[in-house]
């Protein structure tokens, strides 16, 4: 235990700035690790954080990341030190190269291209705006690890060799431009998660001791009160003690509708309250809370590398190494057996290195990730991974749970029918007073009722339950009961009459409970779980799109059989405990293929686990949903799911003509090698171009509807 505490305390994490490339966040986090007080990190690129295990200060992580001026700020530090454009380091060097290159150029017009001043322009040039990749690219070249900066400083080197001066000025500027639209590509991505951390107010109104007080979130403590004016936004996550309001809980849930709110009803922080003021007793602690957890998983996501991701990896892994030999080929083969001119060869083979830069074809999936996953999470969705993502595209058929899912999960009372002298509102009236002493959701209902119906009170005494079937009380002096028919057919003979009326009422998906006396049976009540407006709608979309549906439930097979009917289920498993519904989905998994499981996130959790993909309804304050699922819908609402899928699809979609972009592009470019026609100049344009569209494409994610 006190190991575990010591590695929490020298556990530091940390946002960063200026980390544009996977390959140099590899090689940051590879430099960190070789610092002596550190003993773990873990760096994300797709959120731009790193977690470090031991003692490093900031000035040691920040020297480990100088060779791409890497900053490091505290992650609760909740605004990030803006440099203004014109300060960073890498744009001015590219605006500076930009200049030595105009010169260049104007006495190349002037003076000739072998010029001293000319030549020393495009050097100058050169020098300026590629002086940091020809560090790393030497350094790689050192330790024979050849990536994109690597092969640019080769080719660079090359260029001035063969006198190339002006095309390699230009090449230095156009690739310090190509890294500058990485950089400003995944910046905008990673935007609509950091913006969540500005949801939440950083400053609470906290009431202590008869006043007032304004203190740091972070202090805050469990049990405060918390004081809300109408117009502001919560804080912290916790329970209404006083006042009621509309709350918008769009920042959580996606929906943009308010949420009337009341006396001893969950708010989260960074909800906004519209009307009345609100004391608030607070549940959670700041890293603790809803928006908080949301940051964090989605964060996750990000790091998390999808299948496509990883398949690009492995490529570009073998893809440079072959690039590297078929521009030494193509340099020196043709002059050896040919007798071509070495110095047009190597020029080519110089152009085909350039070209061959895997820059966007590494970068063509984690910018689509990241933006989809973003994009996903403002509409209400939490989607914890790229293999998620992808996976909810490919999905066969979608299994259900009924309560609370496709239902509302709060039972009502559709029919009271008197039997004997009883009137329809005694009949109700004399169920109350008995259920009053319950804590069943049937209860629950029936006491609902006789509020609205505004019947008479009655009082019960020498109340008993009878587990799973019913209760009994004295009212008016008299023994009554209610439950079950099957539990008054041990006691009576039921009439045809009555019994036909149960099994029409349960036909129809309702529960029945009967009402009487241990002789005769005095009326009896119908209740039933209301199904959600939009499930009928939702069902019929998935339908729609070729997906199968399968309702999952513990109720009876008639109750189960009505429901699905009503909705447009196509198949429906009944009686299920939570073992049995595991035991459907692998069953559903081996007939269909893909499956996904929506349900609370609770008792559903063994069927959301096995399935490909767990979907919890409601995520906002359910902790086990976010734990649990695979992917929570924020705001309780079905019409995300068909909105998940396509944004998986689209996703997909983009991923792929990426890939097929920076490929056909750099596949065009090379085959100019064969009638001589490919120069830097096209070399550059062919790869910033390739990494121009993939940036662009992947950026369309963003407004994804």
């Amino acid at each position: 235990m006190q190991k575990k505490v010591l590695e929490v305390e020298n556990k530091q994490v940390y946002r960063l700035e200026g980390l544009s490339c996977t390959n140099c966040a590899a090689k940051f986090e590879k430099n960190i690790r070789a610092i002596d007080s550190v003993d773990d990190v873990q760096l994300n690129f797709g959120a731009s954080k790193i977690t470090v295990q031991g003692a490093a200060s900031i000035a040691q992580l920040e020297k480990a990341g100088a060779f791409d001026g890497i900053k490091l700020y505290p992650e609760r530090q909740r605004t990030k030190p803006k440099r203004p454009f014109w300060k960073k380091r890498d744009n001015i060097a590219s605006m500076l190269s930009l200049l030595f290159t105009i010169i260049g150029y104007t006495l190349f017009f002037q003076l000739g291209e072998n010029n001293p001043l000319t030549v020393g322009m495009f050097a100058v040039a050169i020098l300026t705006g590629g002086y940091h990749l020809f560090i790393i690219g030497f350094k790689n070249l050192v330790k024979l690890q050849f990536d994109m900066k690597t092969l640019m400083t080769v080719a660079i080197i090359g260029a001035a060799i063969i006198g190339e001066w002006a095309e390699g000025a230009v090449v230095v500027f156009l690739f310090a431009l190509s890294e500058a639209l990485e950089g400003y590509s995944m910046d905008k991505a990673r935007k609509s998660i950091q913006s969540l951390m500005d949801i939440a107010p950083n400053r609470a109104t906290i009431k202590r001791g008869g006043s007032l007080i304004e203190i740091d979130v972070e202090d805050v403590q469990i049990g405060d009160i918390m004081v809300i004016k109408p117009g502001q936004k919560i804080a912290m996550d916790g329970e209404v003690v006083s006042g009621e309001s509309s709350i918008n809980q769009a920042a959580i849930t996606g929906e943009s509708i308010p949420v009337y709110k009341s006396v001893g009803e969950e708010v989260f922080a960074g909800t906004l309250n519209e009307e009345g003021s609100l004391e608030i007793r607070v549940t959670k602690f700041a890293e603790d809370t809803t928006i908080a957890k949301i940051i964090h998983l989605v964060e996750e996501a990000q790091a998390e590398r999808a299948p496509s991701q990883q398949f690009v990896d492995r490529f570009a892994r073998y893809y440079t190494p072959v690039i590297l030999i078929i521009a030494l080929l193509i340099a020196i083969v043709p002059p050896l057996l040919f007798g071509g001119v070495w110095s047009e060869w190597i020029y080519s083979g110089l152009a085909v290195l350039v070209v061959g830069c895997p820059c966007a074809l590494v970068i063509s999936t984690p910018v689509a990730i990241v933006t989809a996953i973003g994009n996903a999470a403002r509409k209400g969705v939490l989607i914890k991974g790229g293999i998620h993502l992808e996976e909810a595209g490919k999905l066969q058929v979608i299994a259900f749970d009924k309560t609370g899912t496709l239902t509302e999960g709060k039972p009502v009372v559709t029919e009271v029918v008197s039997i004997g002298a009883m009137t329809d509102g005694d009949v109700l009236a004399f169920a109350a007073a008995i259920e009053s002493y319950s804590q069943h959701p049937l209860a629950s209902a029936i006491i609902r009722k006789a509020k609205e119906e505004r019947v008479e009170t009655w009082d019960a005494t020498d109340f008993r339950s009878f587990t799973g079937k019913g209760a009994r009380a004295v009212v008016q002096g008299k023994q009554y009961i209610i439950g079950s028919p099957a539990l008054f057919k041990d006691m009576i003979k039921l009439p045809v009459e009555t019994e036909q009326k149960i099994q029409q009422l349960q036909s129809e998906g309702r529960t029945v409970m009967l009402l009487g006396t241990p002789a005769r049976i005095e009326g009896l009540i119908a209740v039933a779980d209301q199904i959600r407006k939009d499930s009928p709608s939702i069902i019929e979309r998935l339908v729609q799109l070729g997906k199968c549906t399968v309702m999952l439930t513990g109720d009876n097979q008639a109750t189960g059989k009505a429901i699905a009917q009503q909705i447009g289920i196509t198949e429906t498993k009944a009686e299920l405990m939570p073992q049995d519904k595991l035991v459907a989905i692998k069953q559903v998994r081996e007939q269909y293929g893909s499956v996904a499981m929506v349900g609370d996130g609770v008792n559903d959790a063994p069927a959301l686990a096995a399935a490909n993909i767990g979907i919890a309804m409601g995520g906002a304050g359910t902790d086990t949903a976010l734990e649990t699922a695979d992917i929570a819908l924020m705001s309780d609402d079905l019409d995300k799911l068909p909105y998940t899928m396509a944004l998986s699809k689209k996703t997909l979609k983009i991923i792929k003509q990426n890939i097929i972009f920076a490929f056909v592009l750099k596949l065009v470019a090379l085959l100019l090698v064969i009638p001589g026609w490919l120069t830097l100049w096209i070399a550059i344009f062919a790869d910033m171009g390739a990494t121009l569209i993939v940036v662009l494409n992947s950026l369309r994610l963003m407004n994804a509807k």
